[in-house]
């Protein structure tokens, strides 16, 4: 049986949905920000005055989202006292698929630790050479695992029974924000895209399956996204937001968009540069607030290959963002022809850079291997090329069997530092502000490329080690 796997990425989808909620084809869902912080007083009235109704409170950063089916409802909310600016609340396509191959038994749906010769218990464990390029099992072995460290996971839906990861979640502080789906991941295929990453932060140490980077470490799961990919400037907002007041150390966004400064239009309507503006610095006013609040964010760079040094016309968002940590992604070429001895760290083909632009490398995977030989890995035979993808959790499409899938992107090195960042946290007694976290992480990187900051790496890849011994 033939099954895809799925190459996602964070790339731009420039043309923007204006988010229509279900029932009221003609209505719009705005979001409206404060001069401040502080939303005005009166404010309800004032947006029922002008078409609108208040649907959502994020006060901590003085928004709201409204919606309202008045085509002038934009040009009368601009007019409220203390509103600075009005502007739709656009849908993107925040994770897509960039592409897929069809590769025998791709997807492992079987109950079975440094890679690939590591005699784990977790027998899949030996797929994991993005753990030896970060050098986890090392700082595993000096007694640090992220144990005390809450990792907040900003994505689609999950897989809540993975036997690798329920032993991690904290339930009770897990939230969805999308209306019409649940928590849980419902589509009909293997691969999700954020049990995958939650997987590869803190997939639980527990003779079966895989191990996360921190294993040891508590897992709040925060659905900001549709399980296809696509969701709110709101949800996400509403997700940082969510997510620092709950206490979260870290913030993984294996996300991201990439938007127009001068504005574009589709066939849905236009965004102008002021509106583009004030998206930006909504969900900066966000990322703000978690860093104040200290929790440390790390985010997705995007896979479209550009070199962000030069695209003055392009944003990325979250990852070009202050506070945020943007991470490229690394990949070997032909891991298991010689496991022992492939360079690990070559910049993925599809991973966007620039010195300005990126702050850390992390493993996150490639197709680029030349070639459609057999290799055999951890007693998997496979084409060579599947093994130089990362290896993580799936979804169970059978409640009796636990799945597994083979990825790459950006959204895959994310949370490779989420899990390094996490064990570095772990090892300060589990609390310490994001400028700590941010230089222990620098402190302790593989300097790769040109001697400091360089377009592929930023200040090197993350290495778990180097940050403990």
């Amino acid at each position: 049986m033939k099954r895809m796997v799925t190459i996602f990425v964070l790339v731009a989808f420039l043309a923007a949905i204006f988010a229509v909620p279900a029932g009221a084809a003609t209505s719009r869902s705005y979001i409206l920000m404060a001069t401040g912080n502080t939303l005005p007083k009166g404010l309800e009235a004032k947006v029922k005055a002008a078409g609108g109704t208040i649907d959502r409170y994020i006060s901590q950063i003085g928004l709201v989202v409204v919606s309202s089916s008045d085509p002038k409802f934009s040009t009368k909310a601009a007019k409220i006292t203390g509103i600075s600016d009005v502007m739709p609340n656009v849908v993107l396509q925040w994770v897509a698929p960039l592409g897929g191959f069809n590769v025998e038994d791709i997807t492992l749906n079987e109950e079975f630790g440094n890679p690939p010769n590591s005699g784990d218990d977790d027998i899949r464990f030996d797929l994991q050479w993005g753990h030896d390029a970060v050098d986890a099992p090392e700082a595993w072995d000096e007694g640090y695992r992220g144990a005390g460290v809450r990792v907040a996971v900003l994505d689609t839906g999950f897989d809540l029974d993975h036997p690798d990861l329920a032993p991690n979640i904290n339930f009770a502080l897990s939230f969805n924000f999308v209306a019409g789906e649940t928590l849980s991941y419902a589509l009909p295929d293997p691969f999700s895209h954020g049990t995958h990453v939650a997987g590869t932060i803190a997939a639980a140490d527990n003779a079966f399956g895989t191990i996360g980077v921190a294993p040891e470490a508590e897992l709040v799961l925060v659905k900001v996204l549709g399980d296809e990919g696509s969701g709110s400037f709101a949800d996400v907002i509403s997700g940082i937001v969510y997510a620092a007041d709950v206490d979260a150390d870290i913030i993984n966004m294996s996300l991201g968009a990439t938007l127009e400064r001068n504005g574009f239009c589709d066939s849905e309507g236009c965004m102008t540069a002021t509106e583009v503006a004030a998206l930006v610095n909504a969900i900066k006013r966000a990322t703000t607030y978690a860093d104040q609040q200290g929790t440390t964010i790390i985010a997705a760079a995007g896979n479209a290959a550009i070199d962000l040094d030069h695209t003055d016309n392009l944003i990325h968002v979250p990852s070009a963002l202050p506070k945020v940590l943007s991470i490229s992604a690394t990949a070997p070429i032909g891991w298991a022809t010689d496991p022992g001895n492939i360079f690990l760290d070559n910049l993925a083909s599809y991973s966007n850079y620039g010195q300005s632009a990126i702050d850390f490398g992390a493993p996150g995977g490639d197709f680029v291997y030349p070639g459609n030989e057999s290799c055999t890995i951890a007693g998997l035979t496979r084409p060579c090329w599947v093994f130089d993808l990362v290896f993580s959790t799936g979804s169970n499409l059978n409640p009796n069997l636990a799945s597994y899938y083979w990825s790459a992107g950006t959204s895959m090195a994310a949370p490779h530092v989420s899990g390094v960042a996490t064990i570095i946290i772990g090892k300060n007694g589990g609390d310490m502000p994001p400028a700590q976290v941010e230089a222990a992480l620098r402190a302790s990187a593989d300097d790769l490329g040109k001697p400091g900051n360089d377009d592929a790496y930023g200040a090197g890849r993350v290495n778990a080690y180097n940050a403990v011994k």
